[in-house]
């Protein structure tokens, strides 16, 4: 028997683990951790690299390419605050190289931060082979009282001739030259994040899109003002767009045939057209894991399986798929399960979230329609400006920001932005939507002046 820092007792004898996790991504190295802190024997396993999709092949390292795209701009942009810029070039290789080797410094810190608090790691494949039973790759199995599968998903690729040849995400991060022509499958956020990426880095990019909606889940202001702006940058947008062929040609190039369209050569095909749970050779039917028709596996708001000991975080439950999430989900499954304190689930409801587009955009809150549809009578306020720094360096490029107010009790309902800095703007408004502050609490704030955050207090 092993004790608590709180002082209660945890069996142990009867398992070789208390918490035994499959998946060491954001959420599985979350919920370890603050297990193994609450006194829990833990164990993680993870195939591939700990840090999971968000560090080594998702929101870090894509971030990281988004600042480097933003030089294109800046460099340019400078020539009007009185800078001359002379010889500047792009060099592709040093770029990917950097990151990479932060993202490698960043799967060394999660790493350690599971063993500071001593947490076994396996760097294998973990399959559920029994109950409360995980067989690993090397052939060792083990027990645990509880298991976390917290495995994440992966980019989904669309079943047709030739899609062999295409690439997502993930080999984006490791290309070895900049395409001189790319085409981008997908409206949501990681399509027009890479088309945005490419686009500054010099490429000639498309975005085919199977409907005539980018971004779907953002309000239809903000949602049009960045087809307009990526428009204008250049970025080509074919609608009604799906996959009928693609062939590799002898040079190298691949021909692309999309329906209602020409045959086009591209040197890069990029599909981002969703994501699907990994689920696949966990073993879960093995202990009648109940999951749902995508693979998701299936769970109540605190996380648990319809298996009593076997619980699931992050993108393979298929609810919100951010990172915070995930580490929240994994917070709470941890303190819940093993923290002493009354079980508590996360609140999923009025989560922000952010586009790394160019211009990115931030949201919280219900869009305008979604407020028309639930609540009817609300009030909607809005600015449309041209940031300071656009009109000194000539760029005809507008910020939009809107307020959406439940004209019933004066409540902030939600607030969209698309601009520059957009997402850490958002941060801090974020929370007063979270706690339900009204316009009249905005009104009564002095503005920050000159800024762009402003606007937020200055509605009429």
């Amino acid at each position: 028997m092993r004790v608590r820092d709180d002082g209660s007792s945890m069996m142990t004898g009867e398992y070789d683990f208390d918490l035994f996790t499959i998946g060491a991504g954001s959420g599985g190295v979350r919920a370890s951790r603050v297990a193994a802190a609450h006194g829990a024997k833990v164990a993680v396993a993870e195939e591939y690299r700990v840090g999971g999709t968000c560090v080594i092949r998702g929101c870090v390292p894509k971030k990281m390419l988004v600042y480097g795209a933003h030089f294109a701009e800046d460099l340019e942009d400078a020539q009007a605050f009185g800078w001359t810029i002379q010889g500047k070039s792009f060099d592709w290789i040093k770029l990917r190289d950097n990151v990479q080797q932060d993202v490698t410094r960043l799967e060394g810190l999660y790493g350690q931060t599971l063993s500071n608090h001593n947490v076994t790691i396996f760097n294998e494949r973990a399959t559920i082979t029994g109950d409360h039973q995980i067989t690993l790759a090397s052939g060792k199995v083990v027990t645990a009282k509880h298991i976390l599968v917290a495995t994440g998903a992966r980019p989904a690729i669309p079943d047709f001739p030739g899609n062999e040849h295409v690439i997502t995400s993930n080999e984006a991060f490791h290309l070895d030259a900049i395409p001189r022509r790319i085409l981008i499958a997908g409206g949501g956020y990681i399509a027009n994040e890479f088309a945005g990426i490419f686009n500054e880095f010099g490429s000639k990019v498309t975005i085919a899109n199977r409907s005539d909606t980018i971004l779907r889940s953002y309000d239809a202001a903000l949602r049009d003002r960045l087809l307009q702006i990526s428009m204008v940058k250049g970025i080509e947008f074919c609608f009604h767009a799906e996959f009928e062929q693609v062939e590799k040609q002898d040079d190298g190039t691949l021909l692309v045939k999309l329906t209602g369209q020409d045959p086009r050569e591209f040197d890069v095909v990029m599909v981002a057209t969703g994501r699907v749970p990994n689920v696949e050779g966990l073993g879960l039917e093995t202990i009648g894991v109940e999951v749902g028709s995508k693979g998701e596996i299936i769970v109540d708001a605190f996380s648990k399986t319809n298996v009593d000991y076997v619980y699931a975080v992050g993108d393979v439950t298929d609810r919100v798929q951010l990172t915070p999430v995930a580490i929240r989900e994994g917070q709470a499954f941890a303190d819940s399960v093993f923290g002493g304190v009354e079980p508590y689930a996360v609140d999923h409801s009025c989560v922000p979230s952010a586009v790394f587009s160019h211009p990115p955009i931030a949201a919280v809150g219900m869009t305008e329609s979604e407020a028309r549809n639930q609540l009817g009578n609300i009030k909607v306020f809005q600015s449309d400006f041209r940031p300071m720094k656009n009109v000194v360096a000539g760029r005809n490029e507008r910020s939009l920001y809107k307020m959406i107010v439940d004209a019933a009790n004066d409540r902030i309902v939600g607030i969209h932005m698309i601009g520059p800095d957009a997402p850490e703007i958002m941060q801090a408004a974020a929370i007063a939507v979270k706690a339900g502050l009204t316009k009249a609490d905005f009104d009564a704030t002095v503005a920050i002046h000159p800024t762009m955050a402003e606007e937020l207090v200055l509605f009429k």
